[in-house]
């Protein structure tokens, strides 16, 4: 049995070969007949004209270029019917090469999902591989072949609008989310049900100096390499057919004319085979970055760095063919970036069936699909975090008499898509979303009655309402309030020095409060917010962020207990803007501020705790935790061997709940500082009321691996303190185990 088992694993590995064989083969055949405008044309991205329904009209040098083969991909051209239009252009030129249609497909598609930070905060990676195999699926059923995401940027600094696109401040678990989040969207390549990812912005966008978009980024190669760029290597492991540069210098050098980052480190010591596309106009935009003075030398600069599609720039279109005659750009680098791209064509279909993803009665079935939607309300209840709930508030009585719903989010739809949701234009936000007010009046009794007031606007300061919000307030047996941002308030290029509760929606808070009732507040956002008043006064506080399409459902079943909430903060919430960045990890520093109120020269402030608000991984339940009898197999070992870490985690409650275990390590000495605190592990654990369940750990040089200030990879000898808990503050077990040479 052993010898048969063997020889179809031989022969589905000749196959696979011979398979591969096969497209480079083809490729090959297909780059020896074209030309040189022809392989630059392959480079090349345009967007589209328009979404709109009714007839396409399309701009007509455009359509001319696509005749001509001078473009190898578009953008923004949503729905089959128009990407078949398009199609067809292409399929008009000499070598009838297929376009590539791609699409910003951040938290769903039609069916919208929370946002992507929203979903860190489930720490559920089957949640968020299914939810982003929905999105593929829509997508591709809708003519998409490539989605711009994910995005695995490390956000550390809540002022940053994108942090709503990402998976928090934490690499391990960025690192993991980003992996599952390309399976999901690629599934398998060249199945209809599946789209090629693109892992962005490469590299460390997401430490633009003060938090503001498209800014500097200046760092240590050991902080690039140790904290922002694991996520892109574990996306690539996962197998991400596509990257992205970021928009950002890096240490003085623009990343789309980056060298170090493109064929050192991505195509080089990483050896991804896929293909590297620039971000929008990134490749044109480093003559502003004062890198080359015209749009001929960024031309230049970005190809010799390894980016092989320009994003509407028009940077390749326009000047690569006479830096090849000029014999500044070597043929064979053009044709690297050719291959690369035609190699994902071939193994997508499109030579084949150049019109495989335009079917018109698939669109329709998968962009209706109820399972969908079913879905979505799960992920959508487990993005959920509970911030506070004193005195047991929540969950609410389906039966309470009279409930008071206010404030300026409860009757929106819209709103609840977030930022980056996919606007298709035959959507209709007020049929197709749950608003928080119906997902409420789904949930109640017959007998229950509700009453609304909005109060004030997200932003401005108009307090007309108040008072009729006071007085709506006065009438209830219990008082909930959805504040926070508008969906546009976070997302690309929304990046805000204050980030409080915007306009007078904290005063609303106050005066509701101050009518005695139980108040509970909903903070719908898209990043961390200041909420210090409404965190230390109102007795219970529910995290909501965005969560798309059944936000109003998912919300309510939170609220009445349907759903336990098990969101845990995937981002450290700070309690003014001047401690920002902060994050869990930091060093120690020589001077460590030993307890909160210790300012004497000590790494500290003088008027302000060092501590966040709410700190990574922190998130409650409706019911209680017991960690206990942690056991480690060893307490010393080699870096050759594994420690096996088992404890009991006991559900002490009286309902069943999820809870996130969290395993962090501590470094103790290290040739180069390390952190206080890691998160090395975690897992995610449902029990019944009153159940116990024993967990299991493995620790191995992985884990106790680090980089050195020669930026090699590798463990040292010394002691190390384990730590188990409920969050990076929240740690219930201990214990400390030594790494021999």
């Amino acid at each position: 049995m052993k010898k048969i088992t063997t020889l179809l694993f031989l022969a589905v590995t000749a196959l696979g070969i011979a398979q591969q064989k096969t497209i480079d083969q083809k490729v090959n055949a297909l780059l020896k007949q074209m030309t040189i405008e022809e392989k630059i044309g392959q480079l090349n991205q345009y967007t589209g004209d328009n979404q709109a329904t009714g007839p396409i009209t399309i701009n007509a040098n455009k359509e001319k270029d696509i005749k001509d083969g001078h473009v190898g991909s578009m953008l923004n051209v949503i729905g089959t019917k128009y990407t078949r239009q398009y199609q067809e252009l292409a399929m008009q030129s000499r070598l009838k090469i297929p376009l590539l249609f791609g699409q910003d497909v951040i938290h769903g598609f039609k069916t919208t999902f929370p946002i992507p930070l929203g979903e860190a905060a489930s720490w559920d990676l089957d949640a968020m591989e299914l939810s982003a195999r929905i999105a593929a699926t829509e997508a591709a059923a809708s003519g998409i072949h490539w989605t711009f995401a994910p995005m695995v940027d490390i956000g550390r600094d809540p002022r940053w609008g994108r942090v709503m696109e990402g998976a928090g401040e934490d690499t391990y678990l960025g690192s993991q989310i980003a992996a599952v989040r390309v399976k999901g969207i690629q599934g398998k390549l060249g199945d209809v049900n599946s789209v090629m990812a693109c892992v962005k912005h490469f590299a460390a966008y997401g430490a633009a100096v003060g938090g503001r978009d498209y800014n500097s980024v200046d760092m240590s190669p050991r902080m690039l390499w140790e904290t922002y760029l694991p996520p892109f290597k574990a996306a690539l492991d996962a197998g991400a057919a596509t990257f992205m540069n970021s928009f950002n210098d890096l240490n003085g050098i623009p990343a789309t004319g980056n060298k170090y980052l493109q064929r050192d480190i991505l195509k080089g010591k990483w050896n991804f085979q896929g293909f590297v596309v620039s971000d929008w106009g990134s490749i044109s935009e480093m003559e502003s970055h004062g890198y080359v003075k015209n749009k001929k030398e960024a031309a230049l600069a970005a190809i010799l760095a390894g980016s092989d599609m320009d994003m509407e720039g028009n940077a390749y279109r326009y000047h690569l063919a006479e830096l090849v005659k000029e014999n500044k750009v070597p043929i064979a680098l053009i044709d690297d970036a050719v291959k690369r791209i035609l190699r994902k064509k071939f193994e997508l279909g499109l030579f084949e069936d150049p019109y495989k993803f335009s079917n018109v009665a698939r669109e329709e079935k998968e962009l209706n699909n109820p399972e969908h939607r079913k879905a979505a309300r799960d992920i959508a209840a487990k993005s959920i975090v509970l911030l506070k709930n004193e005195n047991s508030i929540l969950p609410l009585s389906k039966t309470t008499k009279t409930i008071a719903f206010i404030g300026p989010l409860v009757k929106e739809h819209k709103q609840n898509m977030g930022f980056w949701a996919v606007e298709l234009p035959s959507l209709d936000y007020d049929k197709e979303v749950v608003s928080q007010w119906e997902g409420m009046k789904n949930k109640v009794s017959k007998n229950t009655k509700l009453l609304y007031a909005k109060g004030c606007e997200i932003e401005g300061d108009n307090k007309d309402g108040f008072a009729e919000a006071v007085a709506v307030a006065k009438q209830a047996d219990v008082v909930v309030l959805s504040i926070g941002e508008s969906w546009n308030l976070s997302g690309e290029a929304k990046s805000r020095s204050n980030i409080h509760l915007p306009g007078v929606q904290e005063e609303l808070v106050k005066a509701v409060q101050a009518t005695g009732k139980p108040v509970v507040v909903l903070i719908n956002a898209g990043r961390p917010l200041i909420f210090n008043w409404t965190a230390d006064n109102v007795p219970a506080v529910v995290y909501t962020w965005w969560l798309g399409t059944e936000a109003g459902n998912a919300i309510a079943d939170v609220l009445f207990g349907d759903y336990n909430p098990s969101g845990k903060l995937p981002m450290s919430f700070p309690r003014e803007e001047g401690q920002i960045p902060i994050y869990y990890n930091h060093f120690n520093t020589g001077r460590p501020a030993p307890i909160e109120t210790a300012t004497n020269y000590v790494s500290a402030y003088i008027d302000l705790k060092n501590s966040s608000k709410f700190p990574f991984g922190y998130g409650l339940s409706y019911t209680t935790f017991e960690y206990s009898n942690l056991k480690l197999s060893k307490n010393k070992i080699k870096d050759s061997e594994t420690i096996e870490v088992t404890l009991n985690l006991k559900n002490s409650g009286k309902v069943a709940g999820e809870e996130v275990v969290q395993l962090y390590l501590r470094d103790k000495v290290g040739s180069v500082v390390r952190p206080i605190i890691e998160l090395k592990d975690f897992q995610k654990i449902k029990l019944n009321a009153g159940e116990t369940k024993e967990l299991k750990f493995r620790i191995g040089k992985e884990k106790l691996s680090f980089y050195n200030n020669e930026l090699e990879w590798g463990t040292e000898p010394g002691d190390f303190d384990l730590m188990i808990g409920a969050s990076s503050e929240d740690i219930r077990l201990r214990d400390s185990f030594e790494l021999l040479k």
